[in-house]
């Protein structure tokens, strides 16, 4: 499957759709375009990278309220919100729910282009945290019991002696466990190491 980025055009009014359509095609960018949010949703791919581009009035189901669905979902392009009734208040909801724009209709083109551009590069920035994250989770669990052990002491800034009395071990197979984390977490440093626990600690 591709990993190109695709804008996802959500919108029942079928001219603002093709609209923008051929506004993203015209820079290059890949296009989907679906006639209401539930259509969305049937073909949804958390692993497909891009950004949304919503209307905020939809029949059954609206911009808003298709953005509270993706936000329940693990993973999820980040959104732009269009409308030809904006508010206040209804784009502080938006904004704050996540939305990386709230965009008034008309919009200006390149006004429009370049919140596709942001939300795009976001999603990417976001999709390659939570990659990182999940291979570091893996070589994690690779760790027997006892290496976990060492490792929590290390990272408490605890030296070498005083793990071995602590844990009842020579200093040298503290040494020996210290260098199997290393490999397994595939770190060259111990600021490396540290990097990655805070990784996995992260949210």
């Amino acid at each position: 499957m591709s990993t190109a980025p695709t804008v996802f055009i959500v919108d029942d009014d079928a001219e603002v759709r093709d609209a923008i359509e051929l506004l993203m095609q015209s820079v290059g960018l890949r296009t989907e375009v679906y006639g209401s949010a539930r259509a969305y949703l049937e073909a949804f791919d958390p692993d497909r990278p891009g950004c949304v581009i919503t209307d905020v009035r939809m029949p059954v189901m609206s911009g808003l309220e298709l953005q509270e669905e993706l936000a329940r979902r693990p993973r999820h392009p980040p959104m732009i919100i269009i409308t030809g009734h904006g508010s206040v208040p209804m784009a502080v909801r938006a904004v704050r729910a996540g939305a990386v724009d709230f965009v008034e209709k008309p919009f200006y083109d390149q006004a429009l282009i370049d919140s596709v551009n942001r939300a795009i590069s976001e999603d990417a920035e976001r999709r390659g945290a939570q990659q990182l994250r999940a291979d570091i989770e893996a070589r994690y669990g690779e760790l027997t019991p006892r290496e976990r052990e060492v490792l929590a002491m290390v990272a408490a800034g605890k030296r070498n002696k005083v793990i071995a009395l602590e844990l009842g071990i020579s200093q040298s197979t503290v040494e020996a466990h210290r260098a199997r984390v290393m490999e397994k977490m595939q770190a060259q440093t111990l600021s490396e190491l540290m990097q990655q626990l805070f990784y996995l600690k992260a949210e």
